[in-house]
């Protein structure tokens, strides 16, 4: 039996920009509990966009913003088993989990790079998915050709 689901518990907005989504950033980029050390790295990412970046007119909270919903995908694959045989069915996401499913890839391959600092790999993952290019961009592609070649499957959705 399956106990009832957790509730949603309200962050805290970050110091700074005074915004949610940026505390559930730093949150995700935090390791071992090291929160402080985390904004550190998202702020000075953040310098760092705003000394690099094109149009005078964004702000680099506004890019970063920008990066992550380019990296949001939309339709995902998921697994299910119909008659002894796996199936891969698309499906839609729901909203957190775009933004999540977001995060975790523009952190993962900001670590991935191979840039001297976490905040100088984190602003050029962000640039970078800010034109619509980059591996966490890739990976969102990669998501879609994905679920656009398992379409046939779509029927078996539950």
């Amino acid at each position: 039996m399956r106990k009832k689901q957790a509730k949603k518990r309200p962050l805290l907005p970050d110091p700074k920009f005074n915004d949610q989504l940026v505390t559930r950033f730093v949150n995700n980029l935090m390791w071992d509990g090291k929160k402080s050390i985390a904004f550190k790295i998202f702020y000075d990412a953040m310098d760092i966009i705003e000394t690099r970046k094109e149009d005078d007119e964004k702000t680099a909270l506004e890019i970063w913003k920008e990066g992550l919903s380019n990296v949001m995908p939309h339709v995902e694959v998921r697994s299910r088993r119909v008659g002894g045989a796996t199936f891969q069915i698309p499906m839609q996401i729901r909203p957190d989990r775009k933004v999540s499913l977001a995060m975790k890839w523009l952190i993962s391959f900001s670590r991935k790079r191979n840039e001297k600092s976490m905040a100088l790999r984190l602003a050029n993952e962000v640039l970078a998915a800010a034109k619509e290019e980059g591996a966490a961009v890739k990976k969102r592609q990669d998501t879609h050709k994905m679920a656009e070649a398992n379409k046939a499957f779509s029927h078996f959705r539950f």
